[in-house]
């Protein structure tokens, strides 16, 4: 960093410093209004726990405050909150997704649905966006929450991005789909910069179709570069989106629809990266990552709904549009062509 970016860096710092700052003094009654709220509960909140972040808002953080803060809404074996619960007890905006609306507080979707599973960044368009509006007695939703931290401004101020990721139309059979074992990843030949740029840091995307009696199962996992990583109790891990789904061959629809996050560890993530589902069939030495389970949907789910969410699950990913189109977006074949002929 050269002596010019490094003092525009500490001017940015400093803004953004002030701007919290003010922006925490302007908010005082509502923080003063939410301690009294969590000492009528018996829940200690330091004068620390309180932040701001432009992309969210004015937050309070705690560990387990949600669960605190409400003990009656409880969460499945999987640490999955039931949205239609949710959206009983809480007022769901479909002009803010990710948040749920109380009188005092605001629930938010799990951290790892943000950008680049940072916690101070906001949701990209349009999964999270998709799973609030998604309503219909057939399917049965269930989602991870920020169990942290709440919002406490609540009001209609929302960080909003405009920009999104258009997904395949999938037209195919399922019924014709062979069991088989696919992984797709970026064209060799391109440098780890245009991976970053065209790929979104992911570098591999792994799919497999399974079939046992009446039902296929479908799961998908995909790999990001080295550079993206996540701190778990102090370890590094290298995160990996995750889709398993069962389609049930005589209805015509899948039954069941859930997402993850699996966390490797270096060693285990340099192992899976390169190999394929069928990794601990053909190694002795077997990896076994950690999980938390994201969102769930159980019941009818139409074929076009279910491509849909796993598109913009795998957000920006070409790679799964690749699989489910036969080709690469038009975009980025064409600007591979560009860099192709740059570096020829």
């Amino acid at each position: 960093m050269t002596k010019e970016s490094e003092e525009r860096h500490k001017m940015q710092q400093a803004s953004l410093a002030g701007e919290a700052a003010n922006e925490l003094a302007e908010k005082a009654p509502l923080i003063a209004r939410f301690r009294q709220l969590c000492m009528a509960k018996g829940i200690p909140i330091e004068d620390n726990a309180f932040s701001y972040i432009p992309q969210i808002g004015v937050i309070a953080a705690s560990p387990g405050l949600v669960t605190r803060l409400h003990p009656d809404v409880s969460t499945d074996k999987d640490g999955l909150y039931d949205f239609q619960g949710l959206s009983a007890a809480y007022t769901k905006q479909l002009f803010a997704p990710g948040y749920l609306y109380g009188e005092q507080f605001m629930l938010m979707a799990h951290p790892y649905f943000r950008r680049g599973f940072y916690p101070g960044a906001a949701f990209p368009p349009r999964f999270v966006d998709l799973f609030w509006r998604l309503e219909t007695p057939a399917i049965q939703k269930s989602i991870a929450l920020d169990r942290d931290r709440v919002r406490i401004n609540v009001d209609n101020s929302m960080y909003m991005e405009f920009d999104t990721w258009y997904g395949p139309k999938f037209k195919r059979d399922i019924h014709s789909i062979p069991d088989d074992v696919v992984k797709l990843a970026p064209p060799g030949d391109l440098q780890p910069f245009d991976i970053s740029f065209l790929f979104n840091d992911v570098c591999a995307t792994d799919i497999k179709w399974s079939s046992q009696g009446r039902i296929k199962s479908f799961y998908a996992e995909e790999f990001n570069t080295e550079n993206i990583t996540v701190r778990i109790d102090g370890g590094k891990y290298h995160p990996a989106r995750y889709i398993h789904a069962e389609f049930d061959l005589d209805r015509g629809e899948f039954r069941h629809f859930d997402g993850s996050l699996h966390f490797y560890s270096p060693e285990d993530y340099q192992a899976r990266r390169y190999s394929d589902f069928h990794y601990n069939a053909k190694n002795r030495r077997l990896i076994k990552s950690r999980s938390l389970k994201l969102f769930r949907m159980d019941g009818r789910i139409p074929p076009d709904d279910w491509i849909e969410f796993v598109s913009h699950y795998f957000e920006r990913n070409p790679l799964i549009f690749e699989y489910f189109e036969g080709s690469l977006p038009r975009h980025t074949a064409e600007m591979i062509d560009i860099l192709r002929k740059r570096d020829g």
